[in-house]
């Protein structure tokens, strides 16, 4: 009895320490029967028949990252650059990626590698240095066909690193200088064009702004000389009414003129001046015309 209970203990500590398995949630396992694949044991608590079940391998399901190594690539245009990346990747099916290749993470890094060669020998070096997400994407969907056979899905690639040589590095940098001194000088050649526009316009508007007042001005004083020339008119037309009336009254006029004279005359304060008798006369009568004019037009 004694012989038989230390047997039994002894297949009891065996059946637990071969058949009872526990899975980490990141991981899970390949379990073969007979040498042949019989089951995939997620995280947990899992029993497996000892000797006849065995774990062949574990594969972790969280998101792993392969390094590109840096490597030498030749561009379209023949320039030798050094690129380097990562791939993020992800196992989807666990047996696909134990038996369908020997070792996934080698495999997509040598398919990477070969891939990314062939991706910068399609494109020029500018292309490769400004559409760096392009040529992520590019390598994303070539690498995911292939990893997809293996069980593994491509997340993404990312190239981290892209140097050319020194000399072409140097050639770059003249080329920058250049672009800009260009773009500045046809920044400058388009403010000066847009100025001289602009100043155009100003003295357009000037000149308009000129004409439109000289315009005006001639109005007015075509207006004022109509007025004047109206009043003249009508003056002339009052005077001539009054002549047919009475014929005093083209004396009255001139001798108005002359008293007016007369007054313009004695305002003078020179000393050079001389008063001819004649005129003096005259400026009598001018009174005296006046006189009667005025006594004639009292009694109409």
């Amino acid at each position: 009895m004694l012989t038989f209970s230390l047997v039994v203990l002894v297949l009891g500590v065996a059946v637990v320490f071969y058949g009872v398995r526990i899975i980490s949630q990141t991981d899970v396992a390949i379990v073969e029967r007979l040498g042949k694949f019989h089951r995939v044991l997620e995280g947990g608590f899992h029993i497996i028949i000892p000797v006849i079940d065995r774990i062949s391998a574990k594969v972790t399901v969280r998101e792993q990252i392969i390094d590109i190594k840096r490597q030498q690539v030749i561009t379209k245009d023949n320039v030798n650059i050094n690129i380097d990346g990562i791939v993020f990747l992800k196992v989807f099916d666990a047996k696909a990626a134990v038996y369908s290749v020997s070792d996934y993470k080698q495999a997509i890094a040598n398919l990477a590698t070969t891939t990314l060669r062939g991706e910068i020998g399609r494109i020029s070096l500018d292309d490769s240095l400004s559409s760096r997400d392009q040529l992520n994407a590019a390598l994303q969907v070539a690498l995911g066909d292939a990893a997809n056979n293996w069980g593994v899905k491509i997340m993404r690639v990312e190239i981290s690193d892209i140097s050319v040589p020194n000399d072409i590095e140097k050639a770059m940098n003249l080329q920058m200088k250049a672009e800009r001194e260009k773009r500045a000088i046809e920044l400058k050649a388009q403010a000066e064009k847009e100025a001289l526009i602009r100043n155009a316009e100003a003295l357009k508007q000037e000149k308009v702004l000129q004409a439109e007042a000289i315009e005006r001005m001639a109005d007015a004083r075509k207006y004022e000389q109509i007025a004047l020339a109206q009043g003249q008119s009508d003056a002339m037309q009052l005077i001539a009414m009054q002549m047919e009336k009475s014929a005093l009254s083209a004396e009255f006029l001139l001798a108005k003129e002359r008293i007016l004279a007369f007054n313009e005359m004695a305002k003078n304060p020179s000393k050079d001046k001389v008063i001819v008798p004649y005129e003096v006369n005259e400026f009598i009568g001018s009174l005296s015309v006046i006189s009667d004019f005025l006594a004639h037009k009292s009694k109409a």
